[in-house]
């Protein structure tokens, strides 16, 4: 059974200190979750992530109602993911695109980029795109979190269409390869990932892979058309229209399967 996992901010001493014996105390908002909500006690174990790749595994010697006494037993660096997969989610509706950010960050998104498409009902305006995307980032924290990540997903800043498109020049410029989830589109994500591999020596895909996502009304024509000028593919991911919550994990699984992971 897996140990729940919590993020170790408010750890004294800093999580990247501690050596295996060493004794430390989970407090703040973690330290209260763990003790006053889940009621972790004396005699359990837990994991302390940095949420870039470090795991400290714990063994509980006390609580109280707001803190953790914890001695540390054993200490992983993890290696990150690869390929580094970035999610480019556009914001959406009725909290599909929250949605589409916690179950990517379940299956192991690496970054997640807002888009501000031109379709997008949702619009993030001025102190609004601060907290649109503090928003995402709680979702992000939460789902590596309750899916036992040491790797939390990290979450930009909000990108318009021309920004996006700047990036993912950028991006294929480096040898990166970028795919925009398209209902349209005539490839299928598992052909293209194919010919991805058997361009490249190693037969190993890029180190860098974009998903792109579009709003529920869909990607328009001209914008369709600016990002794949900018050296992103269209894919389509199946005979069904996949909603905007949902295109992006189905992406993510199969880009995973394609690197080995399943």
């Amino acid at each position: 059974m897996t140990l729940p996992v919590f993020l170790g901010e408010d750890l004294t001493p800093p999580l990247e200190s501690l050596s295996v014996g060493d004794s430390a105390c989970l407090g703040g908002a973690e330290g209260r979750h763990a003790a006053s909500v889940r009621r972790i006690g004396a005699g359990e174990w837990v994991d302390v992530v940095d949420g870039c790749g470090l795991r400290v595994t714990c063994e509980v010697s006390g609580s109280d109602k707001s803190s953790l006494s914890l001695v540390v037993r054993e200490i992983t660096q993890e290696d990150a993911p690869s390929p580094e997969v970035i999610l480019v989610q556009a914001l959406a509706k009725g909290g599909r695109d929250e949605a589409a950010v916690e179950i990517c960050t379940e299956i192991g998104i690496d970054r997640v980029i807002p888009w501000a498409s031109q379709r997008a009902i949702v619009q993030w305006k001025g102190p609004k795109a601060e907290k649109g995307r503090a928003k995402w980032e709680g979702v992000a924290r939460a789902a590596a979190k309750q899916s036992r990540r040491a790797f939390v997903p990290v979450v930009e800043g909000v990108k318009d269409s021309r920004e996006l498109a700047s990036w993912l020049a950028s991006l294929t410029d480096e040898a990166g390869v970028a795919f925009v989830c398209h209902e349209e589109a005539t490839d299928s994500l598992g052909a293209a990932l194919a010919r991805v591999q058997e361009s490249r020596a190693d037969g190993a895909l890029p180190a860098r892979i974009a998903l792109i996502v579009g709003p529920e009304g869909g990607i328009g024509v001209e914008e369709t058309a600016q990002l794949v000028d900018a050296g992103a593919c269209t894919i389509g991911l199946g005979d069904n229209v996949l909603r905007s919550s949902t295109a992006g994990a189905v992406a993510l699984t199969l880009i995973r399967a394609a690197a080995g992971a399943y």
